[in-house]
């Protein structure tokens, strides 16, 4: 699956219980269509991502940059800080496209190349996730 969409705030990495590092970012889309009564309605929709094959592309993923993610959807839930429950989905992404703009492509990692705005990244079993 693809989505087109711009990013809502800068990519932040952060480092898990296991010692993992993780780039979370959130895009946002904005879907038009016409309502029963012909109104034309706009919905922004939001989601949050993370990317796990390199935290070099932080750099890259700035507030409104446009970006095109091929990923697959995950589950989470958690308790929020007044101990209730919380679910929500999130874009577990795999490869990231960067659109438009002049962008700087030296920071990314030497397993790493740009093909066509195509992050692409050269992944052996040790790099999985999981």
């Amino acid at each position: 699956m693809n989505i087109i969409g711009r990013l809502t705030r800068d990519a932040e990495v952060r480092t898990t219980s296991q010692d993992k590092q993780v780039v979370n970012f959130s895009i946002a889309i904005t879907e038009s269509y016409r309502n029963k009564q012909g109104e034309q309605i706009k919905q922004t929709i939001y989601f949050d991502c993370s990317y796990w094959i390199s935290v070099k592309v932080a750099e890259l993923l700035t507030k409104g940059t446009l970006v095109e993610l091929f990923e697959r959807i995950s589950a989470r839930a958690w308790t929020n800080t007044d101990v209730l429950p919380k679910a929500g989905l999130n874009l577990l992404t795999s490869r990231i496209k960067i659109h438009g703009g002049r962008q700087n492509f030296e920071s990314i990692q030497p397993t790493q190349k740009v093909e066509n705005n195509n992050i692409v990244t050269n992944n052996s079993e040790d790099d999985l996730s999981f």
